[in-house]
């Protein structure tokens, strides 16, 4: 049942340091909104994993042959990406007064249901999240020799992932006196483009289906596009 934990607490910690357009969004959050609104986003992102890790657990076999022979899944998860990545840069080039004013204001005001809503759906969409849980899976299959140890496995990988994104948090807030109201202008222009770019990825995953399932089995060896 504790076979092959250490390699769950490894691949935690790994996961939490896979570049994707949630990754980005967490640094973003907690170096301009604090640790409060950091953890609450990731509250949101860790909620949309679980839910992966429960549907990916009890239907395997059906998603890896939706993900082949849905490519329209692909193609809408990008485009949400894109439209919330464009919208994103869109705002933020029209807020500049407003993110000086909130840099120089004595309390913010952050609303935390919507970052926790904002990290899940940032996750949600993403269906390479889902693809990459799908392979944690079959790795906690071969590692383990019971369903109580997959559960623990899946269980240790989440605990450390997220542990070690409360590190991120904390070390991304220390920053916030040096942020100046440019610094964090153009610190959320990048995210927004960064988001877009993933999206376009996944998008050319999505257009390009027989490409897609060539390079779906090396998907469960890492997480990229989570984080």
């Amino acid at each position: 049942m504790f076979e092959g934990l250490w390699y769950a607490a490894l691949y935690g910690f790994l996961l939490a340091f896979a570049v994707g357009p949630v990754f980005f969004t967490l640094l973003e959050t907690s170096i301009t909104k604090g640790f409060k609104a950091g953890l609450f986003f990731d509250l949101g992102a860790i909620f949309a994993d679980i839910i992966f890790i429960v549907i990916a657990y009890f239907s395997t076999s059906k998603i890896l042959d939706n993900l082949r022979d849905e490519p329209g899944l692909l193609v809408f998860g990008g485009a949400v990406l894109i439209t919330y990545g464009l919208t994103s840069y869109v705002r933020t080039a029209r807020s500049f007064l407003k993110i000086a004013r909130e840099h120089y204001a004595v309390t913010v005001k952050t609303n935390l249901p919507s970052l926790f809503a904002k990290g899940f759906l940032l996750n949600f969409v993403n269906f390479g999240v889902l693809a990459g849980w799908i392979g944690t899976i079959i790795f906690a299959n071969a590692l383990t020799s019971s369903k109580q140890g997959v559960i623990l496995f899946l269980a240790t990988v989440i605990g450390v992932f997220f542990t070690t994104d409360l590190v991120k948090i904390s070390l991304a807030k220390n920053l916030k006196s040096k942020m100046t109201p440019r610094v964090i202008y153009n610190t959320k222009k990048f995210v927004s483009i960064t988001i877009i770019v993933f999206g376009v990825l996944l998008l050319i995953q999505g257009v390009l289906p027989e490409e897609m399932q060539q390079n779906l089995p090396s998907l469960p060896n890492t997480i990229e596009q989570k984080k």
